[in-house]
């Protein structure tokens, strides 16, 4: 099965493909984690990556298409996780096109939901383990007494983001409406779209998720 999760910054869609990795054996494809891994993999289309980003320029959809399709062509026993892509209508036809040609479909879409002020509550009091990519919030999940995570056991390795704050959260949501939020219409007009309320709680979320799919 393959899906896309769609949401605003802070909705919730790393900790939720996270868990589906987990327990359905899919492959998450975060845009951010490949072109990372491009960079330093050596190959053709990694060197490709590691100029465009040495220059300061934008990866073109192009590039990232290039990566998706690479990793279609690995194991796809538990379908993949599309997190960060796409943001576009273009990338989407893109993606559209390019499971076509590799024969593949699109099962689900899952639109994480959020209320825009509580989710800057959340954003601006979460911490993350440098570890494992366990989040923490100061309100609902604080990081435990001992300093050690919950997931992996490192010790007072928490970070926040630079940009977890008020100011840039409200950028990044207005560039996330202008840009992604059209996908919401273009995939309900398709019949797949399906809607979870991403501020509640993390196990809640998950049942939510396990409905639309069908567990």
């Amino acid at each position: 099965m393959n899906i896309i999760l769609l949401g605003p910054p802070g909705a919730g869609k790393g900790t939720q493909a996270r868990h589906l990795v987990e327990t359905r054996n899919m492959v998450q494809l975060s845009t951010g984690d490949m072109l990372r891994e491009a960079k330093s993999s050596g190959t053709e289309m990694g060197n490709m990556v590691a100029g465009v980003m040495a220059r300061g320029e934008l990866v073109t959809d192009e590039i990232v298409i290039g990566l998706i399709r690479e990793k279609l062509t690995g194991d796809t026993k538990g379908g993949f996780i599309f997190d960060g892509f796409p943001r576009t209508l273009e990338q989407a036809d893109a993606l559209t096109r390019l499971m076509a040609d590799e024969g593949q479909t699109l099962d689900a879409v899952i639109e994480m939901r959020v209320d825009d002020e509580a989710l800057v509550d959340r954003i601006t009091a979460r911490s993350t383990c440098a570890g494992c990519g366990e989040v923490y919030n100061d309100n609902t999940k604080p990081i435990p007494a001992d300093g050690k995570c919950t997931s992996c056991g490192k010790e007072n390795e928490f970070t926040r983001r630079s940009d977890d704050n008020e100011e840039s959260l409200k950028t990044r949501l207005m560039a996330y409406y202008k840009q992604t939020s059209p996908l919401i219409g273009y995939y309900y007009a398709k019949g797949m779209l399906s809607t979870v309320n991403g501020l509640g709680e993390i196990a809640a979320v998950q049942r939510e998720i396990a409905n639309v799919l069908g567990d």
